[in-house]
Formats: C-alpha cells, sequence, structure tokens
C-alpha cells in the first residue's frame, strides 16, 4: 500500500525541518550544552512541524550515534522511532485521552525507567484538550519529573493552557512556513518523485496552504494523482475552486471604472460555473491587499511571490483606485467571507460587497465631521426622517416668534441657528472610535440587514438632540433605516450607546448636516409687539378688550 506523501516526507532531522531555524538551532545548541529542559511547550499553527520536531528531539535525546550527528537516523534507537516501534516514546492525544484518569494512568508509569534508551519521552498532542482536573493532575509530574523523563506538550491554543502548566514549560513558538519556502521544498519534492509540475500551479498551492506545510504536501499528493503527466496551475485551480487571476483582476478593474453591470455579471457567471465564491472571495481581497501595499509604498519588491505580470496590473490598478475606496473594498471583502458559506443567494454578500465598494468616495465616519454652522440654510440638506419625526411627548409647544421681513439679516441668522445647533465633538469621537461596537449592538438588536445598510453611512453629525447619518448616494439602505420601525430601533440603540436621548435623520450626500428635530426652536420668545392671536381675535372676530 503507498504511503501519502506528508508521512513520506516528515522531517527526520533538525535540518529538514522547514522555516522554523529559531526553534531547530535553539534545540540543537541545548543538546551540544547538556542544557535539556524536563518539558517543552510546543506552540503554533497546525502542519508547521511541532510533532516532527519533538519526535526528531526525542530520538536526538537517545541516539547512540556520534554526538555531533544526532539524530543520525541509523541507530536502532532512531530507526525503532522511525518505524514506530519504540517503547520509550509515549505519544498521546489529548484530544480523546484528556480525563483525570487518563493523566492518573501516565503518573503511575511515568516512574518506571527506560526500557531502551536514556530517556522516556512523553509527547501530549493537543494539549489545551485536557480538563481541568486533569492539568491539576499534571502538575506536580511536570514541576518534578524523575531525571529519566523529559515531556513535549504540542497545541494549537496556547492561550487554553493554565498559566501554572505554562511556567514550568520552555515555550516555543512555531511560525507559518512562508510561500517560497513552502514552494521550494514542492519543487523538490516534484523532482525526487519523478513528477512535473509547472511553478506556477507550485506556487500557488503553497499560497493556498496558508503557511501550513502539511496542506501543502498533501494537495501536491492530490494534484500528483490526478492522472495527468504534468501539473499545471489550471488543474489546481479546479481541484480547489478558484478561479483564475483574470476573474480577480477583471472585478478589481470594474470596481477601479465603477462598472457596476459588470460586476455583478462576473459574479453570476463564476456562480453559473460553480466556482467557489469563499475562494474567490479570499482571491479578491489577497489581491486588493497587494494594490493597497503598492499605493502606500510603491516598492513591488514587497509582493515578490507574486508573478511579475500580476504585480504589474496591480499598479495599474493602484494607480486607478482612490485610497478610500480600495481600503472600504479590502474591508468590506474580508466581511463578506463568513457570509459567503451559505444562505438562500450565497452571492448577495459578494455583490453587496462590492456595490458598495463602488459607492466609497472617501473613508466612512473617519474625516471631515464638522458642519460649517454659519453656513446659509440654502446650503443646508433637509435630514429625511426629521421630516417625519414626531413632536417628542410632553414637550410644550412653542408660541411662534413675530415674523421678521424677507432678507432681514436677523432672520437668516436666526433661522440658522435653528438649522444647525452645536455639534457634540465628544460623542462624535466616541462613535468614531466605537462604530465597530455600535455595529454589534445593531446587529444584535436589528439584524443583519440593518447592519449592512449602516455599514454605508459616509458621514455622522451629532448635536444635543439629534444624530444625523449621511449615506452618500445610497438611496436603498437611506430608505431602509428610515422606514418607521427601524428607525426607532436604531434610535433606542444610539440612545443607549451616548446614554441620552436623540432622534436620527437619514440624509443623502457626503456630509451629515444636524438640524433641530420637529417641534423643538431654540429660537427665544419675543414679548415686545402686538400679539397676533389678539389683533385678529379684535378685527376680525369683533372681540374686544376686558378692562
Amino acid at each position: 500500500m503507498s504511503q501519502a506523501l506528508y508521512r513520506k516526507w516528515r522531517s527526520q532531522t533538525f535540518e529538514e525541518v522547514i522555516g522554523q531555524e529559531h526553534v531547530t538551532q535553539t534545540l540543537r545548541n541545548a543538546l551540544r550544552d547538556g542544557r535539556i529542559a524536563h518539558a517543552y511547550l510546543f506552540s503554533g499553527p497546525r502542519g508547521t512541524g511541532k510533532t516532527s520536531t519533538a519526535r526528531i528531539l526525542a530520538k536526538a535525546l537517545n541516539c547512540t550515534g556520534p554526538e555531533d550527528e544526532r539524530p543520525c537516523n541509523r541507530c536502532p534507537t532512531c530507526v525503532a522511532i522511525n518505524e514506530g516501534r519504540m517503547l520509550d516514546l509515549i505519544e498521546i492525544d489529548a484530544a480523546s485521552n484528556n480525563s483525570v484518569d487518563d493523566i492518573r494512568d501516565l503518573r503511575e508509569k511515568v516512574g518506571f525507567r527506560p526500557s531502551e534508551g536514556r530517556y522516556k519521552i512523553y509527547i501530549i498532542d493537543e494539549v489545551h484538550m485536557l480538563s481541568s482536573s486533569a492539568f491539576n493532575a499534571l502538575l506536580k509530574t511536570l514541576e518534578e519529573p524523575p531525571p529519566h523523563t523529559r515531556f513535549v506538550l504540542a497545541t494549537t491554543e496556547p492561550h487554553k493552557i493554565p498559566a501554572t502548566v505554562l511556567s514550568r514549560c520552555q515555550r516555543f513558538d512555531f511560525r507559518r512556513i512562508p510561500v517560497p519556502e513552502i514552494t521550494a521544498h514542492l519543487r523538490h519534492i516534484v523532482e525526487v518523485e519523478g513528477f512535473q509540475a509547472d511553478d506556477e500551479a507550485l506556487t500557488a498551492m503553497a499560497r493556498s496552504a496558508q503557511g501550513c506545510m502539511r496542506d501543502a504536501v498533501s494537495l501536491l499528493d492530490q494534484m500528483l494523482s490526478f492522472g495527468a503527466e504534468r501539473v499545471t496551475l489550471e488543474q489546481v485551480h479546479q481541484v480547489l475552486g478558484a478561479v483564475s487571476s483574470e476573474s480577480v483582476v477583471a472585478l478589481v478593474d470594474a470596481l477601479a471604472a465603477k462598472d457596476v453591470t459588470a460586476g455583478l455579471t462576473l459574479i453570476q457567471q463564476l456562480v453559473t460555473q460553480g466556482a467557489s465564491l469563499h475562494e474567490f472571495d479570499q482571491q479578491v481581497v489577497e489581491h486588493l491587499r497587494g494594490v493597497m501595499v503598492l499605493k502606500m509604498t510603491g516598492s513591488p519588491d514587497l509582493l515578490q511571490d507574486l508573478p511579475t505580470e500580476l504585480v504589474a496590473r496591480m499598479e495599474e490598478q493602484a494607480n486607478q483606485l482612490p485610497l478610500a475606496v480600495t481600503l472600504h473594498a479590502v474591508k468590506r471583502f474580508s466581511e463578506a467571507a463568513p457570509a459567503l458559506k451559505g444562505g438562500y443567494q450565497p452571492q448577495l454578500p459578494l455583490e453587496l460587497a462590492f456595490i458598495e465598494a463602488i459607492e466609497t468616495t472617501e473613508p466612512k465616519v473617519v474625516e471631515s465631521v464638522v458642519v460649517d454652522v454659519h453656513a446659509a440654510p440654502a446650503a443646508q440638506t433637509t435630514p429625511v426622517a426629521a421630516q417625519a419625526a414626531p413632536q417628542p411627548t410632553g414637550q410644550p409647544a412653542t408660541r411662534p416668534a413675530t415674523p421678521q421681513p424677507a432678507g432681514d439679516p436677523a432672520s437668516t441668522a436666526q433661522e440658522t441657528a435653528e438649522e444647525t445647533p452645536p455639534l457634540d465633538e465628544d460623542a462624535i469621537r466616541k462613535l468614531q472610535s466605537q462604530w465597530k461596537e455600535f455595529l454589534a449592538m445593531i446587529k444584535q438588536t436589528c439584524g443583519f440587514r440593518v447592519q449592512a445598510a449602516l455599514n454605508s453611512v459616509r458621514d455622522i453629525a451629532i448635536s444635543e438632540r439629534s444624530v444625523a447619518l449621511a449615506f452618500g448616494n445610497n438611496t436603498f439602505a437611506r430608505d431602509m433605516i428610515a422606514q418607521s420601525d427601524t428607525l426607532h430601533q436604531v434610535g433606542d440603540v444610539m440612545a443607549r450607546f451616548l446614554d441620552r436621548p436623540v432622534q436620527i435623520d437619514c440624509q443623502m450626500g457626503e456630509k451629515a448636516k444636524v438640524s433641530n428635530p420637529i417641534g423643538v426652536s431654540n429660537t427665544p420668545v419675543l414679548d415686545e409687539g402686538p400679539d397676533p392671536l389678539i389683533e385678529y381675535a379684535l378685527s376680525d372676530l369683533g372681540a374686544e378688550v376686558a378692562s
């Protein structure tokens, strides 16, 4: 029976461990100086060499070969460990042996001396899966193990391990392996195995592995079983459910040209072809990240692992896309990834992300939130919600002031003061800095649709009584929030967030401008001059003033 490539090519010496030189060099120096700790903790992402390094350390501790060659992989001890028949190497899967009884059984056997080698080595994989009682039972043994015993704990989630256990171990953090190193290792495997593969295909597999060597080798094994004489990039895309880079470039070109039709047509074609939208979304985010890097630094050297032709296309798009659009697009496509895993219309989150990215013209809730309080009334944008906002319950009616002649400067200044009350800068800064927390409250109270609509907000202005939200040219999002029930719910959440009652004004345009709520006026009541109601009663109704 054939052996899987990831097992066949598992590292057998410290030199064969890829991308973890900071770990292997330290362990080799410790072996040379005789400074081996009684317990180690290997933490890091899956498939980066934690268990393989633990086995190599076990071989080196028990190897009978020359000291500067350990592990030699030739002596009886090394051969026994490689073949999985070494009695003094005990590997425990904590995911399935996580009870306190399992650890008690370990404690009973740990005192027995090794039967073959110098040391008895315990490798506990996924150690974070142990129960609290099991960790407590392991503490004393870890602190004072027998002199002939060594422990190696491996985990992908070190934050779940109690501090009392961490303090008893030497910790080594394994890193994600860079794409060039994974690609070079895959090329070596292909050459030794006698197959052929395009460099672009190997790079695509390495990037898909996201720093995990085991995933990359397993994918290579799958591609070598595909049946073709040569592994090509198209075959890798077909197996991964990915699409060609040209489709990704075409979508970003449509974004730069603000061509909604072209972008939505491309997404629909991918759905019809059965492509993985989640994989495509990740490719778009990765591409936009490259555009962002080029736009911010202008240095193609930071994208050395990408094809030269693709980097050239990214440079063209970086010159076409405004920075605000690029940043918002990266954010929206990243947020769309979790929603693409299900739903009645699986492509809808991708389409919404594309449309909202196109509509971006400046950063949302980042710049220019101060409204000119001296602006003329004609420049004011009438808040949509304020037109239909009811008068607050219990609010006393205000007597109308004596009308001023048209064009009177006092009248103009008075109307401007009514339209633009002072901004609450502290509240604006609070909402800007905690916008994600506010959206989380909205999602919990109002649902995903309302949260998605509020993602279209371009600007915010806050006064004592009202919060103005500008939605750019997104009429759909503005109308959704301006609905009576939704507006009331958003207002309740905003009131809790700001710790005071407010009214929400939904506006179009890029600048939010606050105004006093309907029925509330800062205009003082003027006592000079005749009361117009009294004048009307005397002249038209024939009333008389009683003495």
